[in-house]
C-alpha cells in the first residue's frame, strides 16, 4: 500500500481557495484553483502568481570539503559558472546543475545556492531529499563535511510574474536595500535564517526570509524561503498585499505549462536515466572552450563523452493548442516526414500565451513586436527525445495512437520572457 501523501502547511489554505489536488512527489498539491490553469498561466506572464513550492526538498552541504564534494557530484563547474565571464560561484550566487550516476543518467537536477564559504544549499525535487543525500554522503566518504537533509524543514513560496517586483516593494522591509543589485540567479538571506549574512531580509510581518531572484516559469520572479511556522502568514500577507496587482494563487498545472514554454526541463521526465548530454540545457554542463570535453571530471562525466550511448533531446512547438497524451508506459511516437519513428515525446502541454502569425512566426502575448490585434489562442509545446540529432525547423508528427499533432523542432518556445530583465525596467513598465 502506498503511504498517505504528505501535505504542506498551506493545505487548508489551498482547500479554502477551491484547489483541485493531485499527488506529486509524495505530496498532495494543488493543480489549479477556481480561476483555472489558463488564467493562472496568463497571470504569471502578464501580472503575478503565487505558488506553494514547499514540497521541494533541500540539502545543506557544509564543511571544509563541501566545494570539493559538489565539484565531484554536480555537473556544473562551480569554479567557472557565474556571469558571462565564468567566475566562481560566490556567496549570494545560484547555479543550476544535475547529480548523475556513473552511467551519466540523472539522479536529480538542482539549484545550488552558496550561503557562505564552504556552505551551500542544494534544492532538489520533491521526494528526492533522502536519495540525493545518500548519494552525496556515499561520494563524500570520510571527507570533512556535513550533508543535512532539510526535507519538510523549510517553507517555500514562488512569487512569479512582472508585477512581483511591485508587490515586494510594498511588502519587504527596506525594499530598496534588499532589491538593489539582486540580479538574476542571486539571492539575499536574513541572518536569522543563516547566521553570517549581513543583510536584513524580512517581509512586513517581521518574517525573516531568503529571497532569491529565480523561479521555474521563465518570467520575472522570486523564490521566498521561510521557516515552516511563517509560511501561512507569508502566504496570506502576500495575497492580500498583491490585490491591486491582481496577484492570484497558482497550482502545479500552470507551473508545468509555464516551465515548458520557458524551455525548462522536469526531472525524471525530460531528463532521466539516459546520458545527460545533447539537450537544450548546455548551461548545466562544464564544456571546455572548444566543446570537445569538460573543464572538470565529475561522477558520470566519462559516460557522457561516450559517443555510442546517446539520445538527443530538443524542444518543439505546434501549430494549434491541441496536445497529445504523454504516457510513461506507452510514450507517444515522433514521426518524420516519411512516417518513420525517430523518437518519443517527453512532455506535451499547451502554452496559452503564445500563437503564430499568418507567416508561422511565434509570438507571446507580451512580445513587443507582436502583430496588431494579436490574440494568442495557445500552442502545444514540449520536449522530444530523438535517436538522431534534431534539425531546427524540421516538421514532425506526434502520435499518441488517438491523435496526430504537427510540430516544429525549435531552439526556443515562448519568446520575450522577462526572467532576466533588469528590475528597473520592470518597475518602469509596471509603475
Amino acid at each position: 500500500m502506498s503511504p498517505e501523501p504528505k501535505q504542506t502547511p498551506l493545505f487548508q489554505r489551498h482547500r479554502q481557495l477551491g484547489a483541485n489536488f493531485s499527488v506529486f512527489g509524495g505530496y498532495r498539491m494543488p493543480l489549479w484553483y477556481r480561476s483555472g490553469a489558463k488564467t493562472e498561466h496568463l497571470a504569471v506572464i502578464c501580472r503575478a502568481g503565487l505558488f506553494d513550492t514547499s514540497h521541494m526538498a533541500a540539502l545543506r552541504v557544509s564543511g571544509p570539503e563541501a566545494l570539493g564534494l559538489l565539484q565531484q557530484c554536480c555537473t556544473r563547474d562551480l569554479e567557472r559558472c557565474f556571469g558571462r565571464d565564468k567566475r566562481p560561484l560566490m556567496p549570494g550566487g545560484t547555479a543550476y546543475g544535475a547529480y548523475l550516476n556513473e552511467s551519466g543518467g540523472v539522479i536529480d537536477d538542482t539549484l545550488i545556492y552558496q550561503l557562505a564559504h564552504q556552505d551551500y544549499l542544494s534544492v532538489v525535487n520533491a521526494g528526492q531529499g533522502a536519495l540525493v543525500s545518500d548519494h552525496l554522503r556515499t561520494a563524500a566518504g570520510n571527507s570533512r563535511l556535513d550533508v543535512t537533509d532539510l526535507t519538510d524543514q523549510m517553507g517555500k513560496l514562488d512569487l512569479q510574474g512582472p508585477a512581483s517586483v511591485a508587490i515586494l516593494i510594498k511588502t519587504l522591509e527596506n525594499p530598496g536595500n534588499v532589491l538593489e543589485g539582486l540580479s538574476f540567479f542571486s539571492f539575499k538571506v536574513d541572518p536569522e535564517l543563516f547566521p553570517g549574512s549581513q543583510t536584513r531580509v524580512r517581509l512586513g510581518e517581521n518574517i525573516p526570509l531568503m529571497l532569491s531572484r529565480s523561479g521555474y516559469t521563465g518570467e520575472m520572479g522570486f523564490e521566498l524561503f521561510v521557516r515552516p511556522q511563517d509560511l501561512t502568514t507569508a502566504w496570506d500577507y502576500l495575497l492580500a498585499a498583491g490585490q491591486k496587482e491582481e496577484l492570484i494563487s497558482c497550482g502545479l498545472a500552470a507551473r508545468d505549462s509555464l516551465r515548458t514554454g520557458a524551455g525548462l526541463p522536469l526531472s525524471h521526465q525530460d531528463i532521466g536515466d539516459w546520458p545527460f548530454i545533447h539537450h537544450p540545457w548546455h548551461i548545466a554542463l562544464p564544456f571546455s572552450p572548444d566543446g570537445t570535453g569538460f573543464t572538470k571530471q565529475f561522477i558520470g562525466s566519462r559516460a557522457l563523452l561516450d559517443p555510442d550511448r546517446h539520445f538527443y533531446t530538443c524542444a518543439f512547438v505546434g501549430y494549434d493548442l491541441r496536445k497529445i497524451t504523454v504516457s510513461e508506459t506507452a510514450p507517444p511516437q515522433v514521426l518524420d516526414s516519411a512516417g518513420k519513428s525517430v523518437g518519443i515525446v517527453l512532455t506535451c502541454v499547451t502554452d496559452m500565451a503564445i500563437g503564430r502569425d499568418s507567416g508561422g512566426r511565434v509570438y507571446s502575448v507580451r512580445s513587443p513586436g507582436k502583430p496588431q490585434g494579436f490574440e494568442p489562442r495557445g500552442l502545444c509545446c514540449g520536449f522530444l527525445r530523438l535517436d538522431r540529432p534534431p534539425e531546427t525547423g524540421e516538421l514532425v508528427s506526434l502520435n499518441d495512437g488517438r491523435r496526430k499533432v504537427k510540430a516544429e523542432l525549435t531552439r526556443d518556445i515562448r519568446p520575450d520572457r522577462s526572467a532576466g530583465w533588469d528590475i528597473n525596467r520592470i518597475i518602469e513598465e509596471f509603475s
